[in-house]
């Protein structure tokens, strides 16, 4: 159990976003980490101990301070003081946030053409907790609003929207692959990830037991073997640039996956979902953590999952790592 409702301000000095259905989820990765939960107002958690990103959050709050306020103009005032651009997650009060927000300078959150580096410009984020006291950070963990891109989205070309987790992934990776790289998509089928690949210039090698979508086969710069995707080994493909995944498996095979290939190909960009479905220890996934320069996150994209990474020089910046 934890505390519920907002706490006094000296009881807490990170706040973070949880995923949607997994506050529980993040409580307890906090908790791991040796932060204390001070309490939770709907998805966003207050703890103390842990002022670093948090897998199961969709952002994290970071430098959060509470903020009295007797009117709308004091709430825009004392926001702009701070610095120019915020992003409101609403949690009460909203007719009033609503026109506190209205009068702070407007941030355009243009969907973004893939494949493209997220906004520079840092992002603050606010919320009302009642009438007369705001909490705002100005720091936080994403640059888009409640940790959430949007993309300018292909409708014609993939075969299924996966493709999105894997535009997400890349774009918060700050690196894709270039044209004549090699990338290995493990669990392909029907497609979607190797079709991100392959549009990037990439050369793909898909594995799965099932074949891929007829207009992804067709591909020029896709071969797609039939085969089990855990029983591969670099010996019968040759050592990749990118190593990707968005196989559905229990989190148990993943790690082999992750912990192999992380180990075979030590220079390869590594980007695996981790299914998730139920609730999964973290002790499941500190040895996640355990491969050297791991990364967890939760994406927008995602459902009841985590993306792995593991990119030569470390990030992205907003996900957790087991020294954050």
């Amino acid at each position: 159990m934890h505390p519920t409702d907002t706490p006094a301000a000296a009881d807490y000095d990170a706040v973070h976003l949880a995923a949607v259905g997994r506050v529980d989820a993040l409580c307890d990765e906090l908790v791991h980490r040796g932060a204390e939960i001070s309490g939770v107002r709907q998805r966003l958690v207050f703890s103390r101990g842990h002022r670093a990103p948090a897998a199961w959050a969709q952002t994290s709050w970071l430098d959060p301070r509470e903020i009295a306020i007797e009117s709308i103009g004091d709430g825009v005032r004392a926001l702009k003081s701070l610095q120019r651009n915020w992003a409101l997650h609403s949690t009460g009060h909203h007719r009033r946030a609503r026109l506190i927000a209205d009068k702070l300078p407007a941030i355009r959150f243009r969907p973004l053409e893939f494949p493209s580096a997220p906004p520079d410009a840092p992002l603050g984020a606010w919320t009302l907790i009642d009438r007369n006291r705001l909490i705002a950070a100005p720091t936080t963990s994403s640059a888009f609003a409640d940790g959430e891109p949007a993309f300018v989205e292909d409708r014609d070309n993939p075969p299924n929207r996966a493709y999105l987790k894997a535009w997400e992934a890349l774009t918060l990776a700050r690196r894709w692959p270039q044209a004549g790289e090699r990338c290995l998509d493990l669990g392909a089928a029907p497609g979607g990830w190797s079709w991100v690949m392959a549009s990037l210039g990439a050369d793909v090698i898909s594995i799965d037991r099932a074949p891929l979508a007829p207009e992804i086969a067709a591909h020029p710069r896709i071969s797609h073997r039939r085969g089990d995707a855990f029983a591969l080994r670099v010996a019968d493909v040759g050592t990749p640039d990118w190593i990707c995944s968005d196989l559905i498996a229990y989190p148990e095979r993943l790690l082999e996956l992750a912990d192999y290939w992380c180990s075979a190909c030590p220079r390869a960009g590594v980007i695996l979902t981790v299914k998730c479905q139920g609730n999964v220890a973290f002790e499941t996934l500190a040895r996640f953590y355990a491969i050297d320069g791991a990364r967890l996150l939760h994406l927008a994209y995602n459902k009841h999952e985590l993306t792995f990474f593991r990119l030569p020089g470390g990030g992205p910046a907003e996900a957790a790592g087991i020294g954050s």
